[in-house]
């Protein structure tokens, strides 16, 4: 948005007039709004109507932009609901999602606001399902690495971790489907203990189902 004066207050004084109000050519449901023939900024077509804006209409810059952010913030709530239907985010992951939009900080703190408020985006819920379903096949350090990068906080977290029990059945699900078909050689149980840790189990997990694939061998690794 462009400014046309420097000083804040003059810009709650100081009234112009709304000379033009134009459908934008690309998106026929946003339009530009034009002080004293000049372009002043884009809104919604339905928060002109609701505003009542029309030509002619003496109005501050100062009010205009308070009208604009309510504009582009309920934009921002359209798109990031649109973000999310398919499946959960976290609340970074809907920021950073806007930011790429080319929001302004302002604008996608009021729409994880509301969201938060409206229980749409929840981490600690997150937290807790992306445990639930990814402990199936994977370890707790992974699980944790991950959610870290998706910007979920340690407390959300940790009563996530809580919910997750012994690992021993999740890594031994995914050690058979590992070596389903392989032979059950020493090495590919060195390999399967390497393969569980990539997955985030931890050494004793790991340790503990390896040693039972290889009979009569020496399976300390």
């Amino acid at each position: 948005m462009i400014f046309r004066v420097a000083d804040q207050n003059d810009r709650g004084r100081i009234m112009k007039k709304i000379t033009d109000i134009k459908p934008q050519v690309k998106t026929p449901t946003r339009c530009n709004i034009y002080l004293d023939n000049a372009f002043y900024c884009g809104l919604e077509l339905e928060t002109v109507m609701r505003h009542r804006l029309k030509i002619g209409d003496e109005i501050s810059p100062g009010r205009l932009d308070e009208i604009q952010a309510e504009s582009e913030s309920l934009r921002a709530l359209d798109k990031a609901l649109g973000f999310i239907s398919r499946s959960q985010k976290t609340k970074k992951q809907v920021a950073d999602y806007l930011a790429r939009k080319g929001y302004t900080e302002k604008t996608i703190e009021v729409v994880l606001d509301k969201m938060s408020a409206y229980k749409f985006v929840n981490d600690q819920n997150y937290s807790n399902e992306y445990f639930r379903q990814a402990s199936k096949y994977k370890g707790k350090r992974l699980i944790y690495s991950e959610l870290k990068r998706k910007g979920v906080s340690e407390e959300d977290m940790a009563e996530a971790m809580e919910n997750v029990g012994d690992e021993t059945e999740s890594a031994a699900r995914v050690a058979e489907k590992y070596l389903r078909s392989k032979e059950k050689t020493r090495e590919n149980a060195v390999k399967c203990y390497r393969y569980l840790l990539s997955k985030g189990f931890d050494y004793e997990t790991a340790k503990r189902v390896t040693d039972g694939i290889i009979e009569n061998e020496d399976n300390d690794f």
